[in-house]
């Protein structure tokens, strides 16, 4: 039986976050520039995003480049924004065959004219499909998201539209980047390192957390698997006890 077929189809979590992390020291190990390891991680956003959508998953979020990442050197970040720009002219045909929806989130100010302007195309183009949710995460930062979303709320409570007083969590979710797209129920991150990184700080509040030693540019749709695999062997609940997501799961099944 292979890894796929291991799969639970009847539990695949909705919504699968990525931290894509490890390209720089992919690309050191073997000799080679950094851009070389990015590249090379091209590769695999392709292959993963293949997996997901055989699979059927809903949603997949890929952290590409957050706000911080604007301080590495000058000709990584150009490099980074020229593979961005490469990869939207070959791939933007790919998704309308394969009927995968893009989405970004993330501050696009900061992006040059011509790819911001790619960018919106391909998301209008592939707005009305209906298959995977691809959402990138482009400039972005969680506490960069949550600012915004505080602005946003606030200026409308000075207009009489939202009430502090009345709305509760939801209410202000709905400020956020992802207002509308389900909280992921997995968050996946490669090279070893285990921490955050500013990456979706609301929405991952109950999401379960997977990493692998395994460098970016070498995880492939078996490693994917494997991920999700050890998801459906947990228990999720959400501060409840053992025994009431059982009692739960039976009336389910009533």
């Amino acid at each position: 039986m292979t890894l796929r077929d291991q799969i639970n189809i009847r539990k695949l979590p909705m919504h699968i976050a990525i931290i894509m992390d490890g390209n720089g020291r992919w690309a050191k190990q073997h000799g080679l520039e950094r851009n070389m390891g990015h590249q090379e991680g091209a590769k695999t956003v392709r292959e993963i995003i293949e997996a997901s959508a055989g699979l059927g998953l809903k949603y997949l979020t890929l952290y590409t480049f957050s706000k911080e990442n604007w301080s590495r050197p000058d000709s990584e970040v150009a490099a980074l924004m020229d593979l961005m720009a490469d990869s939207l002219n070959k791939e933007t045909e790919t998704l309308l065959k394969n009927n995968i929806r893009l989405l970004v989130i993330g501050d696009l100010s900061r992006l040059d004219n011509v790819i911001r302007g790619k960018l919106l195309e391909t998301i209008e183009l592939t707005s009305k499909l209906s298959g995977l949710n691809l959402i990138v995460a482009l400039s972005y930062s969680s506490r960069w998201e949550i600012t915004e979303a505080a602005k946003k709320y606030a200026a409308d409570i000075i207009k009489g539209i939202a009430d502090p007083l009345k709305d509760d969590e939801n209410a202000f979710g709905r400020y956020l980047a992802t207002s509308g797209i389900p909280d992921p129920e997995l968050l996946i991150r490669t090279s070893g390192e285990m921490r955050i990184s500013n990456f979706l700080l609301w929405q991952i509040a109950y999401t379960e957390l997977y990493f692998t030693e395994i460098l970016w540019p070498d995880f492939r749709k078996e490693n994917f698997y494997e991920a999700i695999i050890d998801y459906q062997k947990r228990e999720r609940r959400f501060g409840k006890t053992s025994e009431q997501i059982l009692e739960n799961d039976k009336n389910v099944q009533l």
